[in-house]
């Protein structure tokens, strides 16, 4: 591919919308990262700028001549999302896990946040940049602003009081 080759233009627009979607997810991996959960900074860029490359590609192939026959092969932009869904809730299940013995499960919401990311990247891939953008803040606001009015909710925990007996 040389600078005078035309098909280097949406090619470089897919790896903006990558970059866009990486450091958007970044922006949710970093407060997975400050609070020491399994998957943080690096995990959500990574998910988030697959499932924009992913979508990207596909829609280069849409319109690459290469795939163009009597037999044309048909490409569904939705098939790539279930394949960044999939590929995602594998991911996502490796981050929760339970202790045995006890009622105690971990990771959900850091595999939601990893799902959360990926429909992120999906929407940049797409070029829905603003839409990305809002959900990214939306995700931002569940996992800081509503954790804190959770945790003034919660009735103070009886077993961190000192004994009084």
């Amino acid at each position: 591919m040389t600078a005078a080759d035309p098909n280097w233009l949406p090619q470089a627009w897919v790896l903006i919308d990558t970059a866009y979607a990486m450091a958007l997810g970044g922006a949710i991996g970093l407060e997975r990262e400050m609070k020491n959960r399994p998957a943080g900074f690096r995990t959500h860029m990574l998910v988030a700028g697959a499932a924009a490359l992913l979508v990207g590609i596909g829609q280069l192939a849409l319109h690459d001549p290469r795939f163009e026959s009597p037999q044309r092969l048909q490409i569904d932009p939705l098939r790539l999302v279930e394949a960044v869904v999939a590929g995602v809730a594998f991911i996502g299940a490796g981050t929760i896990f339970s202790r045995r013995g006890s009622q105690t499960i971990a990771g959900i919401t850091t595999a939601a946040s990893l799902l959360m990311v990926a429909v992120i990247g999906i929407a940049a891939g797409f070029d829905y940049k603003l839409l990305a953008l809002a959900a990214t803040l939306l995700t931002l606001l569940v996992l800081t602003l509503l954790k804190a009015f959770e945790r003034r909710l919660q009735p103070p925990d009886s077993a961190a009081s000192p004994d009084t007996r």
